[in-house]
């Protein structure tokens, strides 16, 4: 079994996103009552990071962090996943619960309910991260008495809240553009949020990383399931590898920094397998930088991980091979992205994990499992072949951040013309990456005359397909919208979509709550 983080209790947060939301946990207990035990500490930052994975104070349903909403439907990490995913070429989903489809067609609107989740999602973890820096300044830890050895560990605790805040402020600008702003300084219950341009937040993000990296655990260093300064290497390098869409502005050469101070901390390795960053024992890959993790006993969702091992399986497909109790029938893939691939079978490129038996490479029907290739890439089974401690909730840890991203991404910043990199050392990594997956050298082998951007974007979606990247991507490359895949604005061959798509709607209840937001322009 995978080591547990740290325990989680229930808190009380004071919310500032949103002015009208059923947002719980609500407690009668005060900050008074709950720090008497200084291990409160280490209980709250855990419930911040058990936000990115569960739903609730129970497991896996039954006493919700936001109401409104199937619980299960409610997980950030689902929710996050559906959004990066099923807008794009490489998901599509059988189940016709309302406003699901509208996610793959492009037919979306600000009243969609998953849309609507994914917003809540992203404001519940900014509030409890600025809760806990709220409760644990100076001034508050004097009062309280609390021990130098607990201060020690408490500024740790309080570098990775403020990574985690970013983490969800990035994929709040990322998603939804201009968004409402507030930290720990903001006065709880003085006024609705105002509403924040992308830049200003993509700054204060950019200052916030510089801010805490020397506080955090250098990389490679932290306990389990724990940011470190890879982690946050990596969200600095997203985040510029993407400042033109956000600011307007290049920063690939900051990109290429932060991508060299991962590879050269000599902390993280690839994995000699590929397909053994996505098994139950994923914990033990040199390759993951930062994991949302997930254990069958203890952390229990019927979002997560949950989600995406059991909703690949149905049709022929024997659920005991992927270490599950029954399939879910649901996710399967577009023909579109089946055709990145040279072939469907893995016997030249065994990244390419697709089941076809008793299934079409059309979507004829896209609410029948059996059209559209299934995609079981995560599995509740090991690296041995052992299934995994429960049935139902597998132990598989979901791969937020891994080794291969960051070569792709030196790759991508290196063509794209940003300093301090080099094209033969850029090509080098891609090369290494499809060295490992490859069953031919010489097939597997790039040559310089076709190591483009093009060649990058579709050797992104070969190498971190369903891991929750390809909608950024293909914004940043400019095809998100025009590109075409069966079914898209609801036609059998699709048509490319508006251009106003590449953001999300600020949710149309959210507008009501609060007056201080406007509305995404097309919506």
């Amino acid at each position: 079994m995978k080591k547990i983080i740290f325990p989680i209790i229930t808190l009380l947060i004071s919310m500032a996103a949103c002015t009208d939301l059923e947002i719980e946990p609500k407690s009668s207990a005060t900050s008074a009552v709950v720090f008497n035990d200084e291990s409160s500490y280490t209980a709250f930052i855990a419930k911040v990071y058990a936000g990115l994975a569960v739903t609730g104070q129970l497991g896996p349903a039954g006493d919700a962090d936001i109401k409104g909403i199937d619980e299960g439907f409610s997980n950030y990490l689902r929710q996050y996943w559906q959004i990066q995913e099923l807008t794009t070429e490489e998901a599509v989903i059988t189940w016709g619960d309302e406003g699901l489809d509208d996610l793959n067609a492009h037919t979306w609107t600000s009243a969609n309910q998953f849309i609507t989740a994914t917003y809540y999602r992203i404001f519940f973890q900014v509030s409890m991260a600025n809760e806990f820096l709220r409760e644990t300044t100076d001034g508050k830890l004097d009062e309280r008495g609390v021990s130098d050895e607990t201060r020690a560990l408490i500024q740790e605790y309080r570098a990775e809240a403020r990574f985690l805040r970013a983490l969800s402020y990035w994929h709040g600008i990322d998603l939804f553009g201009s968004i409402p702003f507030y930290t720990e300084e903001t006065e709880i219950g003085s006024s609705a949020p105002e509403q924040v341009d992308r830049t200003t937040v993509f700054n204060f993000l950019d200052e916030e990383l510089q801010a805490i990296e020397e506080d955090m655990v250098a990389a490679g260093q932290n306990e389990y399931g724990r940011a470190d300064r890879g982690a946050l290497w990596m969200l600095q390098a997203k985040l510029y590898l993407n400042a033109e869409v956000y600011t307007g502005q290049q920063k690939y050469t900051e990109a290429i920094t932060a991508v060299n101070k991962i590879i050269s901390s000599g902390a993280y390795g690839l994995e000699e397998n590929y397909g053994s960053n996505f098994l139950a024992d994923n914990h033990n890959s040199g390759e993951i930088i930062f994991s949302i993790p997930f254990d069958g006993e203890r952390t229990i969702t019927w979002g997560g991980m949950t989600y995406l091992v059991h909703a690949p399986v149905g049709g022929g497909m024997d659920p005991a091979t992927y270490g599950i109790d029954g399939g879910w029938a649901g996710l399967r893939t577009t023909k579109t992205f089946v055709n990145l691939f040279p072939d469907v079978t893995g016997s030249l490129d065994t990244r390419a994990m697709f089941y076809t038996e008793g299934q079409s490479l059309e979507i004829n029907d896209q609410f029948s499992f059996t059209d559209g290739y299934a995609i079981p890439k995560f599995k509740n089974v090991d690296a041995e072949g052992l299934v995994g401690s429960d049935l139902t909730h597998p132990d598989t840890d979901y791969p937020m951040f891994r080794l291969a991203d960051a070569y792709l991404m030196y790759a991508e910043a290196v063509l794209r013309g940003g300093a301090g990199g080099d094209q033969s050392q850029a090509l080098s990594y891609i090369n290494e990456l499809r060295a490992r997956s490859y069953t031919s050298t010489a097939a597997g082998t790039v040559s310089a005359d076709n190591f483009t951007l093009d060649f990058i974007l579709d050797e992104r979606a070969r190498e971190l397909f369903w891991e929750g990247h390809r909608r950024t991507d293909l914004i940043r490359f400019g095809e998100y919208t025009s590109m075409v895949w069966p079914w898209k604005k609801e036609t059998k061959d699709g048509q490319a979509s508006e251009e106003f798509r590449e953001l999300l709607p600020i949710p149309s209840s959210e507008l009501l709550a609060n007056p201080n937001l406007e509305q995404n322009e097309g919506y």
